[in-house]
């Protein structure tokens, strides 16, 4: 995934003052990671099923992320609660000639849903990193029930401008209600997203 020619590590800046967790993706042994993150972040004195319950909200996080081959990984979690949103950065494979806001556009735009509203609204921004496209959706985990829940979601699509690459910066939570907070939150992270 990384050349190691280019750049070595992709960070993001968490908000500390959220509470966001960030996932060890390289741990060789990921029940006992989630079991210690878990009673630091309820404490102790928590009851066992809830630390239990964290734990396992966090490995099913941390098993998607390292499905996605995710470069860096985070949920965010207020102080003594449940996790209420994920974000995940990853390389993506992008042939050379479809690296231009275009031609991503054209690809997103071929997407298909189901989606809620008027579908994704994409937007092209200009990121520190490189120019990006703003994808902002709603859609069901379960397109085929009739009911359940719905993810809502900004992704940013980004082609840094010094290293021939294309990155996701995505942000996912199901608590619509903290919809607008958790947008400017996406966007803050895209916007300091950067290869070291």
């Amino acid at each position: 995934m990384t050349n190691p020619g280019e750049w070595r590590e992709c960070r993001v800046d968490l908000p500390a003052h959220q509470n966001w967790l960030v996932l060890d993706l390289h741990s060789e042994d990921p029940e006992t990671w989630a079991r210690t993150l878990a009673g630091q972040h309820l404490g102790e004195e928590a009851p066992e099923p809830w630390r239990e319950a964290f734990a396992t909200d966090l490995l099913w996080y941390w098993a998607a992320a390292v499905r996605q081959g995710a470069l860096c990984a985070a949920v965010l979690a207020p102080q003594d609660g449940p996790v209420v949103a994920s974000c995940t950065v990853r390389e993506l494979n992008v042939p050379p000639e479809s690296r231009t806001p275009a031609a991503l556009r054209a690809e997103l735009e071929r997407a298909e849903g189901p989606y809620f509203g008027d579908g994704p609204v994409l937007t092209e921004v200009e990121l520190p990193l490189g120019a990006a496209l703003r994808v902002h959706r709603q859609e069901p985990t379960d397109p085929d029930a009739d009911s359940g829940t719905v993810v809502e979601g900004v992704a940013h699509y980004v082609l840094p401008r010094r290293h021939p690459t294309a990155l996701e910066c995505r942000v996912l939570w199901t608590s619509l209600g903290l919809g607008a907070e958790l947008v400017k939150v996406a966007d803050e992270l895209a916007e300091s997203l950067r290869l070291v």
